[in-house]
C-alpha cells in the first residue's frame, strides 16, 4: 500500500505532468451532466433558519451518527443544498460557487437518498446545480438497503433524514489540470463537506462524513463508470 501511495504522489507531480486538454484547445466538458429521465422537482430559494455566529458552529461542530424522528423540511434540504454547492453566478466556461473548487472546476454531482424529508418521497435523487432542482434516479424500495450494504453495513445512512453522496466528473477537472485532477477533487471534497458540517448547525441538524464504502458496489447502484465519474464522499443528516 505505501508503494502504490507513493506512485499516486509521484505521479500526480506538477514537474511529471503532460499538457493538458485545455492548453491543447480542446472544447471543455460541460458544467453539469443531463439528465434525460427522472421526475424535475422545483426547490425554494428562500429558506428559514436561525441565526448562528459563525464560530459558535466551528466549536459544536462534531459528527453525530444518531438523529431523532424529525423529518427535515424541503426549505431546510434546500438550505443545505445550496451552501454545499449552489451556484452564486456562470457563463458558458465556469461557475462561481458556494464553495471553493480548484481553478473554478466544480466537478462534483450531489446524491441524495431521502429518509424523511417532507413531501419528498423515500428514494435517491440527485441535485442538480444550475437549476436548483432535485431529479428523481432511484425510488425502488430496496435501494436505502443496497446503499447501506455498500457503505459497509453502517446503518446511519439509512436512519438519516438524508444522505449526501457526492461523486466526481474527473475530466471536468482534469481537462484543466490533467493527473494533477486527482490530487484536487480530494482537497475539494473537503470543502463541500466542512460548509455542509457548519450549514447543518444552522438547522438544528447534526452530520456525520462517511469515508467507508466498497467503491465498486456504490458506484454501481448509482450508475456510475467508476472511471470517469465515481463516488468521493459521504455525509448522513438528521435532526437532533
Amino acid at each position: 500500500m505505501k508503494e502504490i501511495g507513493k506512485l499516486f504522489m509521484e505521479y500526480t507531480k506538477y514537474q511529471y505532468l503532460e499538457e493538458s486538454d485545455q492548453q491543447k484547445g480542446e472544447p471543455q466538458p460541460p458544467l453539469e451532466k443531463e439528465y434525460l429521465e427522472g421526475k424535475i422537482i422545483k426547490l425554494p430559494k428562500t429558506f428559514n433558519k436561525r441565526e448562528i455566529i459563525l464560530d459558535d458552529a466551528i466549536i459544536r461542530r462534531r459528527s453525530v451518527r444518531k438523529y431523532i424522528s424529525v423529518p427535515l423540511t424541503i426549505e431546510e434540504l434546500a438550505y443545505l443544498l445550496w451552501n454545499t454547492q449552489g451556484v452564486i453566478s456562470k457563463n458558458e466556461k465556469a461557475t462561481l460557487r458556494t464553495v471553493p473548487s480548484a481553478g473554478a472546476r466544480h466537478p462534483f454531482h450531489t446524491y441524495l437518498l431521502i429518509n424523511n424529508v417532507e413531501n419528498l418521497q423515500e428514494g435517491l435523487y440527485r441535485y442538480n446545480a444550475l437549476s436548483h432542482t432535485l431529479v428523481t434516479v432511484n425510488l425502488q424500495g430496496k435501494i436505502k438497503e443496497e446503499l447501506v450494504s455498500a457503505c459497509l453495513g453502517q446503518t446511519f445512512i439509512g436512519t438519516s433524514a438524508v444522505t449526501f453522496i457526492w461523486t466526481v466528473d474527473i475530466y471536468r477537472t482534469s481537462y484543466r489540470y490533467g493527473q494533477r485532477a486527482y490530487r484536487y477533487v480530494h482537497l475539494d471534497a473537503g470543502h463541500v463537506c466542512q460548509n455542509l458540517y457548519l450549514t447543518a448547525e444552522a438547522i438544528d441538524c447534526g452530520v456525520c462524513a462517511i469515508a467507508a464504502y466498497n467503491d465498486d458496489l456504490l458506484n454501481n447502484l448509482l450508475g456510475l463508470d467508476g472511471e470517469n465519474e465515481f463516488a468521493i464522499y459521504l455525509a448522513s443528516v438528521g435532526k437532533i
